[in-house]
């Protein structure tokens, strides 16, 4: 930007001073302001994607690290678990009957005597203790423990338990928007939640939905659905939205203040998340129903509305009396 000189031909300034002699040196000023004011517009909007490309790329690579980091963990596990079961002794075998020599073999009638005396155990019994004694050494080589252990108690506890404190509900930043490869009214968002890195969301917002609105802002995810393929895409959140008809869709926006990874809790439910909700308890399908906006535009479940705590409410952009999904 130092050559303003070269800024325009030559015999563009000839001209200007011959039809303008008089201003024809403040004109050529102020176009060459303008071109120098239009170059730096431009270089400065170029910084500004790059680095907006750069933040996408440093999260997935975030994303592929810890996804590395855990398939590390997992082959340890394993390598560990073949190393255990090598150094571990071989299963006893059945002790066989024992045998008496031939030459101290009782008489007939000493060999009566003592058969009846103690009568050989019956096929059956001596079959069900083999079968006992093998099961149990199954047992011990696959290191199964009859004993409830506390996860599975903790588990138990919460089954018994539907209402809302099962669902892991976060805030989450939108990093970037793109429209599904396959479905026009799918999106596909990444999405910080206050993780190691994003996740990947596919979300149904209509066609209406303008993705360069969404981009950066805050919305309400459910954390501990089951990751699952929608339509060739790997979706591991739910982004909550409230609707009136499947064209008018808004996503839920928590209060102002709120930051990646806040918690989305409800006074009157302060029970703990599930780690993952399983498909087959239906959980979400159970609560959905009772999620709501009321005509105050505030999100609520069963009239308990969702809550950043010391940052405020979660609300609809705009719509009031609607449901969530």
């Amino acid at each position: 930007m130092d050559n303003t000189d070269n800024l325009f031909h030559p015999s563009l300034e000839a001209a200007v001073m011959k039809l303008d002699p008089e201003d024809g040196e403040q004109i050529m000023e102020y176009f060459k302001t303008h071109a120098l004011l239009s170059r730096e517009k431009a270089l400065l909007q170029a910084s500004v994607r790059e680095q907006k490309k750069l933040l996408v790329e440093n999260a997935k690579l975030k994303k592929d690290i810890e996804q590395l980091k855990t398939q590390l963990q997992d082959k340890q596990r394993r390598r560990a678990a073949k190393t255990l079961l090598s150094s571990a002794p071989p299963p006893q075998t059945l002790n066989s009957a024992p045998t008496t020599p031939a030459n101290q073999l009782p008489s007939s009638a000493g060999a009566t005597a003592a058969l009846l005396a103690n009568p050989l155990p019956s096929s059956s019994s001596s079959h069900e203790r083999r079968d006992k004694q093998s099961r149990r050494r199954r047992g011990e080589r696959k290191g199964v423990s009859t004993a409830p252990s506390t996860s599975d108690l903790l588990s138990l506890g919460a089954e018994s338990r539907v209402d809302v404190s099962r669902l892991d509900l976060r805030v989450g930043r939108i990093l970037s928007v793109r429209h599904h490869p396959l479905a026009e009214a799918m999106f596909v968002q990444e999405v910080d939640v206050g993780e190691n890195g994003p996740r990947t969301v596919v979300s149904k917002l209509g066609g209406k939905t303008d993705p360069e609105e969404l981009q950066g802002s805050l919305a309400v995810l459910l954390c501990n659905v089951k990751a699952c393929k929608l339509k060739g895409v790997v979706s591991q959140a739910r982004l909550l939205c409230c609707c009136t008809s499947d064209d008018c869709i808004e996503p839920l926006f928590p209060p102002t203040g709120s930051a990646p990874g806040d918690r989305v809790t409800f006074l009157n439910y302060p029970g703990e998340p599930d780690r993952e909700l399983q498909s087959k308890q239906k959980v979400w399908e159970l609560l959905q129903p009772d999620l709501q906006v009321d005509g105050r535009g505030v999100a609520n479940y069963k009239g308990c509305s969702f809550e950043v705590k010391g940052k405020g409410l979660c609300r609809a952009p705009s719509l009031t009396n609607c449901i969530i999904r």
